[in-house]
Parts: C-alpha cells; sequence; structure tokens
C-alpha cells in the first residue's frame, strides 16, 4: 500500500501517526518544530484517512504490516516511530510484530488495553451530513453541532471534508469502513511480546486514556518505559501543549 505521507527535515528519521479520524496535515505545524531539533520527519496518513487508499480492512495487524511497507518504501533505517492515540496503538503493534526494526517508541495518550466503544455520536453525526446535497462547510458545522458541542473537535472533523473534482463534498474518510470496524480499533494489542527498545508513553493530565491502574501492563510489556503526564492536557496532547509535548518528546530521544 503507497500510504501518503508529508517530510520535512533532515537528520534522524521519525515516522508520526494520527488517531482515529485525522490525518497527517494534523501534525504539519508540529512536524516542522520537530524537525528543527535534527529529525527527518515523515508524517503519514493511515489507510482509509487522509489521502491514503481506502481498504476494506482496518485493524492493527493491518495497520502495523503498512506502516512496516511504508519504513521499506522510504529505505528508512531504524526510525523513531510516534503514534497518539489510534496511531499509538499501531506503534506498538509494529514493535509486536517487527521486533528491532525500530529505535525508539513514543506513544501519546493510549495505553496497551482495549477500549470501549465511544465514537458512535461522531459517527453518527459524520453520516448525517448530506454530502450530495450539502452546499458549505458552515452548513455541515451545524448539522454536526447537533452530534458534537466542542468546536475545535468539530473543526477537527470536518478537515476531512474536501470537494471532489465534481465539484461535490466528500470524505476523505472511509466512514463505512470504520464504522463496521469501530469495535476492532477499540481492541487490545494481538499477540503481545515484551517490548524492550526504549519507549515513552505521554498522557495528558486531564484526559482518562492512560489510567494510573493501567501502569503496571505498560511496565510489564514496555520495560524499558518511562510514563511523562502533561499538565493541562487532554487526549490532544499535540494539540492543546505542543510546547510541552516537544519537550518531552526531545528530552526522552536525547
Amino acid at each position: 500500500m503507497q500510504l501518503f505521507f508529508r517530510q520535512v527535515g533532515t537528520g534522524r528519521p521519525m515516522v508520526i501517526l494520527h488517531g482515529l479520524f485525522g490525518s497527517c496535515d494534523n501534525w504539519l505545524t508540529i512536524s516542522k518544530v520537530i524537525a528543527d531539533q535534527g529529525f527527518s520527519v515523515y508524517a503519514v496518513d493511515q489507510r482509509n484517512h487522509g489521502r491514503s487508499p481506502h481498504a476494506p480492512t482496518h485493524s492493527y495487524p493491518k495497520l502495523a504490516d503498512d506502516l512496516h511497507e511504508f519504513i521499506q518504501q522510504q529505505g528508512l533505517e531504524k526510525p523513531i516511530l510516534v503514534g497518539h492515540s489510534m496511531g499509538g496503538k499501531t506503534v506498538m503493534q509494529y514493535a509486536m510484530q517487527y521486533p528491532d526494526a525500530f529505535s525508539q517508541l513514543v506513544v501519546v495518550d493510549i495505553a496497551p488495553r482495549s477500549y470501549p466503544v465511544h465514537h458512535a455520536e461522531i459517527i453518527a453525526g459524520l453520516k448525517a451530513i448530506p454530502l450530495a446535497s450539502l452546499q458549505s462547510r458552515n452548513e455541515a458545522d451545524a448539522i454536526l453541532s447537533q452530534y458534537e458541542s466542542i468546536p475545535s473537535v468539530r473543526q477537527f472533523l470536518l478537515k476531512n471534508l474536501y470537494r471532489n473534482d465534481d465539484g461535490v463534498f466528500a470524505w476523505r474518510l472511509n466512514l463505512p469502513v470504520i464504522e463496521a470496524n469501530i469495535e476492532i480499533i477499540g481492541q487490545d494489542l494481538i499477540n503481545p511480546r515484551i517490548v524492550t527498545e526504549p519507549t515513552l508513553f505521554m498522557r495528558g493530565e486531564k484526559s482518562g486514556y492512560v489510567r494510573d491502574k493501567d501502569l503496571p501492563t505498560i511496565q510489564h510489556l514496555f520495560p524499558n518505559s518511562t510514563v511523562d503526564t502533561i499538565e493541562g492536557a487532554s487526549h490532544w496532547v499535540q494539540a492543546e501543549k505542543p510546547e510541552a509535548f516537544v519537550q518531552s518528546l526531545v528530552n526522552f530521544l536525547q
């Protein structure tokens, strides 16, 4: 699979994977800041997201295989892997499927465990937007506001909206496949193994995704790991506290 990506900077290779409903475009600004620290940053669209191909399957083993194929295509030698939320699950799964194929791992606000489905309302809101007759983003936002009250979350979701070659609005997301696989997206890792490479788990202070009771599991599966809690951040650590995010990342890598 030919994944879409954006690359900035020169230096040690780093691959960044976004979360559910996201894309590499969400990482453009912060990628440039990271690149200035001496890294060649590859921000990648995972399958069924952004400008990457749509596929009928969406599971962590498949996402890990996509990442492995991307690393081989780009000729990257033991890159640093960074993943947020769903992307964090992908890089953890990759570490378990492809040992010794990366140097360091950074997992942002997700734990190696299963999560209950909690995106049903968002999916319902996206499906409620009549793409064929939609006239504007403002109209889409008004409809989505009936399902999601937080403007910044709606803005994030509506970045997936674009006009196709016929001038009709469409989703970059493969919404039917994501809806069909939403329980799989929340599932635990497949065939977990002990990962000994240096790993950073970064979590938001106000987020419930990585709980204190998750720490023993993290320590068991990733014995060479540290956990850094970013003050004042919720799940969107890199967007809400970008300076603290970059500082934590660079401190770990150096």
